[in-house]
Protein backbone atom coordinates (compact mmCIF):
# COMPACT_ATOMS: atom_id res chain seq x y z
CA UNK A 1 0.00 0.00 0.00
CA UNK A 2 1.37 3.43 -0.98
CA UNK A 3 2.02 5.89 1.80
CA UNK A 4 -0.18 9.01 1.80
CA UNK A 5 1.27 12.11 0.17
CA UNK A 6 2.22 15.07 2.36
CA UNK A 7 1.45 17.28 -0.65
CA UNK A 8 -0.40 16.39 -3.82
CA UNK A 9 -1.27 18.59 -6.79
CA UNK A 10 -2.65 17.84 -10.23
CA UNK A 11 -2.73 20.59 -12.85
CA UNK A 12 -4.40 20.55 -16.25
CA UNK A 13 -2.83 22.31 -19.20
CA UNK A 14 -4.84 25.46 -19.96
CA UNK A 15 -3.50 26.43 -23.39
CA UNK A 16 -6.75 25.96 -25.34
CA UNK A 17 -5.15 27.21 -28.58
CA UNK A 18 -2.91 24.11 -28.55
CA UNK A 19 -5.96 21.87 -28.28
CA UNK A 20 -7.32 23.53 -31.43
CA UNK A 21 -4.04 23.17 -33.32
CA UNK A 22 -3.73 19.52 -32.24
CA UNK A 23 -7.31 18.90 -33.45
CA UNK A 24 -6.51 19.70 -37.11
CA UNK A 25 -4.93 16.34 -38.11
CA UNK A 26 -7.66 14.13 -36.60
CA UNK A 27 -10.37 16.45 -37.96
CA UNK A 28 -8.87 16.35 -41.46
CA UNK A 29 -8.61 12.55 -41.37
CA UNK A 30 -12.17 12.30 -40.05
CA UNK A 31 -13.33 14.48 -42.96
CA UNK A 32 -11.53 12.24 -45.48
CA UNK A 33 -12.93 9.08 -43.88
CA UNK A 34 -16.53 10.36 -43.85
CA UNK A 35 -16.16 11.57 -47.43
CA UNK A 36 -14.96 8.17 -48.64
CA UNK A 37 -16.91 5.75 -46.42
CA UNK A 38 -20.29 7.50 -46.17
CA UNK A 39 -20.45 9.60 -49.35
CA UNK A 40 -18.51 7.10 -51.53
CA UNK A 41 -16.11 9.74 -52.85
CA UNK A 42 -12.66 8.08 -52.75
CA UNK A 43 -9.73 10.05 -51.39
CA UNK A 44 -6.34 9.86 -53.09
CA UNK A 45 -5.04 7.96 -56.05
CA UNK A 46 -5.15 5.08 -55.50
CA UNK A 47 -7.64 5.50 -52.64
CA UNK A 48 -6.98 3.95 -49.24
CA UNK A 49 -9.19 1.11 -48.12
CA UNK A 50 -12.15 2.02 -45.91
CA UNK A 51 -10.78 -0.19 -43.14
CA UNK A 52 -7.39 1.52 -43.09
CA UNK A 53 -8.98 4.99 -43.07
CA UNK A 54 -11.30 4.06 -40.20
CA UNK A 55 -8.40 2.51 -38.25
CA UNK A 56 -6.16 5.57 -38.74
CA UNK A 57 -9.00 7.93 -37.79
CA UNK A 58 -9.76 6.06 -34.57
CA UNK A 59 -6.05 5.87 -33.73
CA UNK A 60 -5.45 9.59 -34.35
CA UNK A 61 -8.55 10.62 -32.36
CA UNK A 62 -7.40 8.40 -29.47
CA UNK A 63 -3.91 10.01 -29.54
CA UNK A 64 -5.52 13.47 -29.62
CA UNK A 65 -7.76 12.70 -26.63
CA UNK A 66 -4.75 11.32 -24.73
CA UNK A 67 -2.67 14.42 -25.41
CA UNK A 68 -5.35 16.88 -24.30
CA UNK A 69 -6.00 14.97 -21.06
CA UNK A 70 -2.38 14.87 -19.84
CA UNK A 71 -1.89 16.50 -16.43
CA UNK A 72 1.09 17.63 -14.39
CA UNK A 73 1.23 15.51 -11.25
CA UNK A 74 3.27 16.47 -8.17
CA UNK A 75 3.45 14.26 -5.08
CA UNK A 76 5.54 14.80 -1.96
CA UNK A 77 6.03 11.72 0.14
CA UNK A 78 8.17 11.20 3.24
CA UNK A 79 11.45 10.62 1.37
CA UNK A 80 10.88 11.95 -2.17
CA UNK A 81 9.27 14.41 -4.52
CA UNK A 82 7.67 12.79 -7.56
CA UNK A 83 6.75 14.92 -10.58
CA UNK A 84 5.76 14.20 -14.17
CA UNK A 85 3.13 14.22 -16.84
CA UNK A 86 0.55 11.82 -15.48
CA UNK A 87 -0.30 9.13 -17.98
CA UNK A 88 2.28 10.12 -20.56
CA UNK A 89 5.69 9.73 -18.89
CA UNK A 90 6.64 8.01 -15.73
CA UNK A 91 7.10 10.23 -12.72
CA UNK A 92 10.57 11.47 -11.91
CA UNK A 93 11.41 10.67 -8.30
CA UNK A 94 13.77 13.04 -6.51
CA UNK A 95 15.04 11.77 -3.13
CA UNK A 96 14.81 14.49 -0.48
CA UNK A 97 18.38 13.87 0.66
CA UNK A 98 19.50 15.19 -2.77
CA UNK A 99 17.60 18.46 -2.29
CA UNK A 100 19.96 21.20 -1.03
CA UNK A 101 17.41 24.03 -1.19
CA UNK A 102 13.83 24.74 -2.21
CA UNK A 103 12.48 28.17 -3.08
CA UNK A 104 9.22 29.58 -4.49
CA UNK A 105 10.02 31.48 -7.71
CA UNK A 106 8.36 33.28 -10.59
CA UNK A 107 9.21 32.31 -14.17
CA UNK A 108 8.19 33.01 -17.75
CA UNK A 109 7.40 29.70 -19.44
CA UNK A 110 8.12 30.96 -22.95
CA UNK A 111 11.28 32.99 -22.27
CA UNK A 112 12.86 30.73 -19.64
CA UNK A 113 11.90 27.28 -20.98
CA UNK A 114 10.42 27.67 -24.46
CA UNK A 115 6.90 26.67 -23.43
CA UNK A 116 4.96 24.32 -21.19
CA UNK A 117 5.47 20.63 -20.46
CA UNK A 118 8.73 18.94 -19.54
CA UNK A 119 11.36 21.40 -20.69
CA UNK A 120 15.02 22.22 -20.29
CA UNK A 121 16.16 25.80 -20.40
CA UNK A 122 18.83 28.20 -19.26
CA UNK A 123 17.44 28.01 -15.71
CA UNK A 124 17.33 24.19 -15.52
CA UNK A 125 14.79 21.41 -16.05
CA UNK A 126 11.12 22.38 -15.73
CA UNK A 127 7.85 20.55 -15.23
CA UNK A 128 5.17 23.17 -15.90
CA UNK A 129 1.52 23.11 -16.96
CA UNK A 130 0.30 26.66 -16.44
CA UNK A 131 0.84 29.87 -14.55
CA UNK A 132 4.13 31.54 -13.68
CA UNK A 133 4.93 30.22 -10.19
CA UNK A 134 7.08 27.23 -9.33
CA UNK A 135 9.27 25.61 -6.74
CA UNK A 136 12.93 25.66 -7.67
CA UNK A 137 14.86 22.72 -6.25
CA UNK A 138 18.66 22.96 -6.08
CA UNK A 139 20.04 19.42 -6.01
CA UNK A 140 23.32 18.27 -4.53
CA UNK A 141 24.68 17.41 -8.00
CA UNK A 142 24.15 21.00 -9.19
CA UNK A 143 20.95 20.42 -11.14
CA UNK A 144 18.03 22.80 -10.86
CA UNK A 145 14.49 21.46 -11.12
CA UNK A 146 11.43 23.70 -11.50
CA UNK A 147 8.08 22.25 -10.50
CA UNK A 148 5.11 24.38 -11.52
CA UNK A 149 2.59 24.81 -8.71
CA UNK A 150 -0.50 26.82 -7.93
CA UNK A 151 0.68 26.98 -4.30
CA UNK A 152 4.50 26.99 -4.38
CA UNK A 153 4.89 28.49 -0.89
CA UNK A 154 3.02 25.56 0.67
CA UNK A 155 5.02 23.04 -1.36
CA UNK A 156 8.32 24.64 -0.25
CA UNK A 157 7.20 24.50 3.40
CA UNK A 158 6.19 20.84 3.06
CA UNK A 159 9.48 19.93 1.34
CA UNK A 160 11.52 21.60 4.07
CA UNK A 161 9.49 19.84 6.79
CA UNK A 162 9.92 16.48 5.05
CA UNK A 163 13.70 17.10 4.67
CA UNK A 164 13.96 17.70 8.43
CA UNK A 165 12.17 14.40 9.12
CA UNK A 166 14.42 12.48 6.71
CA UNK A 167 17.54 13.81 8.46
CA UNK A 168 16.31 12.86 11.95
Amino acid sequence: MAEPAAFSETQRFQQWHRWIILAFPPAALLFMTVRQVIFHRPWGSPPRSNGSLIFLTVLLVAVYVRLITVKLVTRLRRAEVAVGMGGLWKLRRIPLEQVRAAEAVTYNAILDFGGYGIRSGKRGRAYIARGNRAVELALSDGQRIFIGSQDPDLLVRKIMQARQQVRV
